[in-house]
């Protein structure tokens, strides 16, 4: 069996906002609950599993998507006022990045989100 990424537990101030935020400006279906977390599930079947019982701890998240997904996510961003980078420093606000295309932008509990229409080398 090939090895594949199933899920990754992403600690969060509240799991309900954080979970919701991400799924509504990816597009993607509401969170759904399982134990303690609160799970948002992509296309490739890998969740993020939301955990707010001992608070957030920043991290990288990327996600792949294609140039309609892109431009749908990017509406919802520019829509909402949510501040965006071209580069994971955030020293280029308000640029979207030329590989493929991309950008990064925060969720609400510091995580560093990122939105790519290629990947990195390709």
């Amino acid at each position: 069996m090939a090895v594949e990424l199933n899920h990754t537990i992403i600690p969060v101030e509240s799991k309900e906002t954080s979970a919701a935020f991400l799924a509504e400006l990816l597009g993607l279906g509401a969170p759904t609950p399982f134990g303690p977390f609160l799970c948002v599930e992509t296309a490739n079947g890998v969740s993020l599993d939301y955990d707010d019982r001992y608070g957030p701890v920043p991290g990288h998240y990327a996600f792949l998507v294609t140039e309609e997904e892109f431009d749908a996510i990017f509406a919802r961003v520019t829509e909402q006022g949510i501040t965006y980078w071209a580069d994971p420093g955030h020293t280029q606000e308000k640029v979207i990045n030329d590989n493929g295309r991309g950008f990064y932008f925060e969720d609400p509990s510091g995580h560093n989100m990122e939105v790519l229409t290629r990947p990195y080398g390709s």
